[in-house]
């Protein structure tokens, strides 16, 4: 093997420094790399009364995931083939977010091979992996981003080496283009051609050289996803779209309350004789039927008569909740002596964490092995505690990953997996499980109700205490990620050793602002619903309150919205999305009565990002007619600058940020659910307002900020936060009443709920008639 050159440090910087990676045993090159820990800090600007840093500036949750995976962290490999195509499986879950476009990019870049040739596709599960095999966070390219890069860098190198030593020249001699090695005019020579030859028979240790920023001409370009024409075109494949043979289409029916249990079913033999009825079996919450089609499977799950035991929260509804809450709010205890103070209390209702598309799973199970296909970001759990629940060793099940269509944090947890092995166990059969959206809504996961009390004081122009206190029913973190995590962070001065919540809280919560003795603080009620890290956690409502709360200081104190964030403001990146956001949105333009603009601004995940937004208020707005949906306010324009330290892909920052602005929308004025007897009244996307083509602005623009920390940050939840945010603080200007329960329609029943039983009701027989 001729010799690797060393990876050099041109930058002065961590991020310039030397990484190993591996020629990996195998029929053809194939190179890995160890996933390795990243971070980044900010830069602090002066201010009369400076906030000191809070554990989120010094260790954020990003950070703390790759000091929980460096220990165990196993190889990932770019493999590179006799066809000329490089191909990579990333321990990572595409749910929609355009991860594998950006990691086909970064390998693109490094191999000097064209996008094209370049196939990502999902691990299965790994358990060797452990904690490098999570999708969550916005972590992945934080993650990946360079080791990647090296090990793509590595393989290229490798291939020249190789030609090299074939041809008798200077590697140095050598040039690659789109696949191509090259001796000038003389010699040339496709990377399938020298993929054998470059092999290694056993692992070897190796550097290379990556590229300079300044040389790329794939990564930091704007790429359309490399799944797009498959996904327009409908040939994209999803985890209802895989064929598994003999796995047929099999639903359950639920019970009236969350997690209700089956005490006996009446007539399972009668519904087992119904049309293209094979199986049907009592499973954890309620009775499977397995069928030829799902719709033969809604005719024989309606047609069960079961006796339901009680549920978890069968008491429970919003208002029972909301008053445990403010029950349990811990104390806000600065006193305003000899300062004034704003001070305000916000509710915001539990919110559905429904992906749009349905729950899903398949499953064969036989007497000594097992196969699951669903879409998973954990799937090493989701594979060991499926393994214990069938009663095999972990090795004997595998968990393919299958691309998912959306999550917003649903596939943290594998219930849907886990119940689809169940019921293939008890049935002996393979099944194709698809939870109802019915089931989606009622029994799936919620983002918990919560409230937050804020104070802050000020006196002599200055702020001198900001204090949170943040009530939430409780949030499962039992997906695998809590665990590792706070045993990681209780090693840790920064953290210490608080619950699972309490540490992703701390990890992901900070104000933005010099604003004194700064504190927030996490309380949990311990309801068993079913919870779950729904995009953002924490951040859209700790967000929305904090904001509204700086809006009200800058009236009090006699300055304009922008110019006291200005003040304030910590960091410079901040600062500059903040004073972009004004420019580019013409902050404090002319609007007429009852229009008006809101800012926001929020730091995550190593990134910073301003909203600004116009809202309409006016009664001929506020009343328009609009069918079958929930109307009140709508955002006209708005504006998403952000800074993502380095960005891979400029196009696909573009649409996580237009996705977040679609989620504040419908987090700040129509989508929530009701809560009555202890279960959702909302049973489809039709009562769930999120939002609609005529709530979405006419307007919307993203500015994505030049390169500021050589390193990309976390994007795919960074801008939910922000946009809630500003759209709040835009109503309170435009109605002259800061809005305190959010959203703003939540107190609006417009529909007639779904009836409890049976659990999921009869197709649509309407066809075209509902088309426009």
């Amino acid at each position: 093997m001729a010799e690797q050159e060393p990876l050099p440090d041109t930058s002065g910087g961590p991020d310039r420094r030397r990484v190993l990676a591996y020629l990996l045993a195998a029929p053809t090159l194939a190179v890995g790399v160890r996933l390795g820990v990243d971070s980044a800090g900010g830069e602090s600007a002066e201010a009369v009364v400076p906030s000191p840093p809070q554990p989120e500036n010094l260790l954020d949750l990003g950070d703390l995931q790759n000091l929980a995976a460096a220990p165990t962290s196993g190889l990932i490999a770019v493999q590179v083939h006799t066809d000329g195509t490089a191909s990579f499986a990333v321990p990572r879950a595409e749910v929609g977010q355009g991860m594998t476009t950006a990691v086909a990019m970064m390998i693109a870049e490094e191999m000097d091979l064209p996008l094209a040739k370049v196939r990502v596709t999902l691990a299965d599960a790994r358990p060797e992996l452990m904690m490098n095999q999570l999708t969550g966070g916005s972590n992945s390219m934080r993650s990946i981003y360079r080791p990647v890069r090296v090990a793509a860098a590595v393989a290229r190198q490798r291939l020249v080496s190789t030609a090299a030593e074939q041809w008798g020249v200077a590697a140095s001699e050598l040039s690659t283009k789109d696949g191509v090695i090259s001796y000038g005019s003389a010699k040339s020579a496709t990377y399938g051609s020298l993929a054998k030859a470059a092999a290694s028979t056993h692992v070897v240790a190796a550097s290379a050289r990556l590229k300079d920023p300044s040389e790329f001409t794939v990564i930091g370009t704007p790429q359309n996803r490399v799944d797009a024409l498959a996904a327009v075109t409908g040939r994209k494949t999803f985890g209802m779209d895989i064929q598994v043979p003999d796995a047929k289409p099999t639903m359950v029916r639920r019970p009236p309350t969350i997690n209700g249990t089956v005490v006996s079913v009446a007539n399972a033999d009668a519904v087992r004789g119904m049309p293209g009825i094979t199986d049907v079996a009592t499973v954890k919450h309620g009775v499977a039927v397995r069928g030829e089609t799902f719709g033969q499977c809604i005719d024989a799950l309606r047609a069960l008569e079961v006796t339901w035991g009680p549920g978890t929260v069968d008491k429970e509804s919003d208002d029972t909740v909301l008053a445990k809450l403010k029950k349990a709010a811990l104390p806000l205890v600065v006193p305003p002596l000899l300062t004034k103070k704003v001070e305000a209390e916000f509710t915001f209702a539990f919110a559905s964490n429904s992906p749009l598309e349905p729950d899903n799973a398949i499953a064969d199970v036989r007497s000594d092995r097992a196969e699951i296909w669903s879409s998973l970001k954990v799937p090493i759990v989701a594979q060991r505690e499926i393994a214990t629940r069938l009663g095999l060793p972990q090795k004997a099940v595998t968990v393919h990953v299958v691309e998912g269509g959306g999550s917003f944090g649903r596939h943290l947890f594998h219930d849907v997996a886990a119940e689809a092995a169940e019921i293939s166990q008890k049935m002996g059969k393979p099944i194709k499980l698809s939870w109802s959206r019915t089931d989606n809504f009622r029994q799936g996961r919620t983002h918990p109700m919560c409230i937050s009390r804020v104070r802050a004081t000020y006196a002599l122009g200055n702020v001198l205490s900001y204090e949170q206190r943040h009530t939430s029913s409780r949030t499962d973190f039992g997906h695998g990620l809590g665990e590792v995590l706070t045993a990681t962070a209780a090693k840790l001065p920064v953290v210490g050793n608080p619950t699972f919540a309490q540490t992703i809280f701390q990890l992901t919560q900070s104000s933005p602002y010099h604003f004194g003795a700064t504190t927030q603080l996490l309380n949990e009620v311990p309801l068993k619903f079913n919870t779950g890290s729904m995009r953002n956690i924490y951040s859209p409502n700790v967000a929305c309150a904090r904001e509204l709360i700086v809006d009200q200081l800058a009236a009090k104190m006699g300055k304009d919205p922008v110019e006291f964030r200005r003040e304030f403001v910590k960091e410079k990146r901040l600062r500059a999305v903040l004073d972009k956001a004004a420019e580019a949105g013409e902050w404090g333009r002319p609007l007429p009565s009852g229009v008006a603009q809101g800012i926001a601004l929020h730091a995550e995940y190593r990134g910073a990002v301003a909203s600004l937004v116009e809202i309409d208020c006016r009664p001929e707005t506020v009343n328009r007619k609009v069918r079958d949906g929930v109307t009140g306010p709508r955002v006209t324009k708005a504006l998403m600058v952000v800074d993502a330290g380095f960005a891979i892909n400029p196009r696909g920052i573009e649409a996580q940020m237009m996705g977040g602005m679609n989620d504040a929308l419908a987090m700040a004025l129509t989508s929530s659910l009701h809560i009555k007897d202890g279960i959702p009244l909302e049973g489809s996307w039709d009562n769930y307002f999120y939002t609609r083509q005529w709530n979405t602005p006419l307007e919307l623009d993203v500015v994505v900020m030049g390169e500021t920390t050589g390193k990309p940050a976390g994007v795919g939840e960074l801008g939910v936060a922000p946009a809630f945010a500003a759209i709040a603080c835009a109503y309170a200007h435009a109605t002259g009443t800061m809005p305190t329960s959010f959203p703003i329609n939540h107190g609006t029943l417009s529909f007639e709920p779904l009836p409890l039983e049976p659990s999921t009701p009869q197709s649509p027989t309407d066809g075209l008639d509902r088309a426009y």
